[in-house]
């Protein structure tokens, strides 16, 4: 299969798709054709998720051999997740049901692409032949950063440096990145927003090292939901999530089934919608946003305009006005040149707009709503007082919007509903108190003591032993200064690799 660039006709392998990241006219890579509809219940019944994983993905890298894929996906989803289910999918009532994508090694929804990626880009560079190192560039919103340091953790041949916000994430995320351990690895902090830390990615693979700077001995990827290597793992869990709602008897084999994704960069819901068109028979899509309400203006109004102001709260992960996967879902809808010019207007004038043919294809593709931190909190409480459910802040959002539809009769009250759980509650040891009706006090690690007696919920193990480990990576620099930094630590890697 073929990947060619959501702003041209530029085509190209998928190892050298895996490898680049971003294609060299500052697209992005889509297959030139989505597989046709193969997922199949029949076939599919008793499959496990390592099963469905590999099935999924050997229609979208098909030079992959099959019995090197399911290698690769038993050691992805094995151990470091602490369910068998991988997914574990959890009916709350007959209406809707939680997808829980927070059992991995990060308590994020991340681990499930950045688990099985590092073997998908291991295998892009022998493939392509490539000598050089690969230096894995990430900006990250709070739990991209975590899972993608935890994923290329010590993996030979590559190197990784990650940017956050750093006022723009929790403190255990902040954490979780500071204290990482892993011999190639590089974490900063920057003054800005993840907005600003994606740009600046982007600007530097737009513009290749010289030699002296290191250009010789390394070659640039991202670990971000721009790659298609982190984009495809996550159809699966979708497939995945259908087969346990029939199996559990949520819905009937027949049957669809809504789905409602928080959203930031969009490459999770994006997901759910190519899920969709390779048979998986899911209703409504909805996208979920917080008070950055970008997505949602778009999906009203046909205009998508970053020229607003920027809030941070407490769901951080989506605090995101620039939604890199929404070119993808633009280039299905509108075409290459259209996109090309809405990329183009969007990074001139910060704004672009699309036509009534499109925004009526739009339409029936997907929805979107938002919801503020008032009723984030809100719902977040009343589901706990309820079914003694937790939610972290992005799912209560998820939750919110998909209420606030159900009671305007916008989403069907006879189609049962995935709300996608993303993170564990604990991560934000306050809004989850808050949630729980728990008064907390002192560290972090006190709060999620005293959140854990009082809720019966344990504090997963990999937060609990951030609390004693040192902090390795303090640094915060100006926005400005990324570049300067990346090409430093190229500098630093040539010199390692003894490249004369």
């Amino acid at each position: 299969m073929k990947y060619r660039s959501t702003r041209s006709g530029e085509t190209v392998t998928a190892a050298e798709a895996l490898l680049r990241g971003l294609a060299a006219d500052g697209g992005l890579y889509l297959p030139e054709k989505l597989p046709a509809p193969f997922v199949s219940y029949e076939k599919m019944q008793d499959f496990s998720y390592q099963e469905t994983a590999a099935y999924v993905l050997g229609r979208f890298f098909t030079e992959i051999p099959e019995e090197t894929m399911a290698a690769f996906v038993r050691k992805a989803y094995g151990p470091s997740f602490e369910t068998r289910d991988i997914v574990p999918v959890r009916t709350i009532d007959e209406s809707f049901s939680m997808a829980e994508m927070f059992h991995g090694r990060t308590c994020a929804f991340k681990d499930l692409a950045l688990s099985l990626f590092p073997y998908l880009l291991t295998w892009a560079k022998e493939a392509a032949g490539e000598a050089r190192r690969v230096l894995i560039l990430t900006a990250t919103s709070g739990d991209t950063g975590k899972a993608a340091l935890e994923g290329f953790r010590d993996v030979p041949g590559t190197n990784i440096c990650v940017f956050y916000p750093s006022h723009g994430v929790s403190p255990l995320q902040k954490d979780q990145m500071q204290k990482q351990e892993g011999e190639n690895v590089r974490v900063c902090g920057i003054e800005g927003n993840f907005d600003d830390a994606q740009s600046a990615v982007k600007a530097i693979f737009a513009s290749p090292l010289s030699a002296e700077d290191g250009g010789d001995a390394v070659i640039f990827s991202s670990a971000n939901s721009i790659n298609i290597g982190r984009l495809f793992p996550q159809v699966a869990y979708y497939v995945w999530i259908w087969l346990s709602l029939v199996r559990s008897g949520s819905i009937g084999q027949k049957e669809t089934f809504n789905v409602v994704v928080p959203t930031g960069n969009f490459g999770n819901i994006l997901a759910a919608w190519i899920a969709r068109k390779i048979g998986t028979p899911i209703g409504q899509l909805v996208c979920a946003s917080n008070e950055n309400h970008v997505l949602s203006d778009f999906f009203a109004t046909g205009t998508y305009d970053r020229r607003r102001e920027f809030h941070l709260t407490k769901s951080p992960s989506m605090d995101i006005l620039i939604s890199s996967n929404f070119e993808r879902f633009l280039y299905y809808m509108a075409g290459a040149r259209q996109t090309a010019d809405a990329m183009r207007a969007l990074s001139e004038e910060g704004v672009y707009a699309m036509p009534a043919d499109v925004m009526a294809r739009i339409g029936e593709e997907m929805t979107g709503g938002w919801a503020d931190e008032a009723a984030r909190a809100a719902v977040a409480s009343s589901v706990y007082e309820k079914y003694g459910y937790l939610m972290d802040p992005h799912t209560a959002v998820a939750y919110a919007v998909y209420s606030d539809l159900r009671r305007k009769g916008t989403i069907s009250r006879g189609t049962h509903t995935v709300i996608v759980s993303t993170a564990h509650p604990y991560k934000f040891p306050d809004p989850s108190a808050e949630a729980a009706q728990v008064s907390v006090s002192g560290s972090p690690y006190d709060r999620l003591r005293q959140l854990a007696e009082a809720t019966g919920i344990p504090v997963p193990p990999q937060l609990a032993r951030l609390e004693d480990a040192p902090v390795r990576f303090g640094d915060t620099i100006a926005k400005e200064a990324i570049a300067d930094y990346v090409k430093a630590y190229a500098g630093e890697i040539r010199k390692a690799s003894g490249v004369k």
